[in-house]
């Protein structure tokens, strides 16, 4: 997955001061989430089913 030229959304539910922002990207059967402070350091890379499954249990 080529993240450089990939299009990054911010949460929703980040906090609107800036301190407390994660960002996603998509690609086909992926998904990468890195931290909106640090854009050029580390990112994480999950298949979309794995993302779906953490997004169910953390909205439990």
């Amino acid at each position: 997955m080529d993240l450089n030229k990939a299009t990054w959304r911010k949460s929703s539910h980040s906090g609107g001061t800036g301190g407390e922002c994660v960002e996603m990207a998509s690609a086909p059967g992926l998904v990468a989430i890195r931290d909106s402070k640090d854009p050029h350091g580390p990112k994480l890379v999950i298949p979309r089913d794995t993302f779906a499954s953490l997004v169910t249990v953390l909205k439990r």
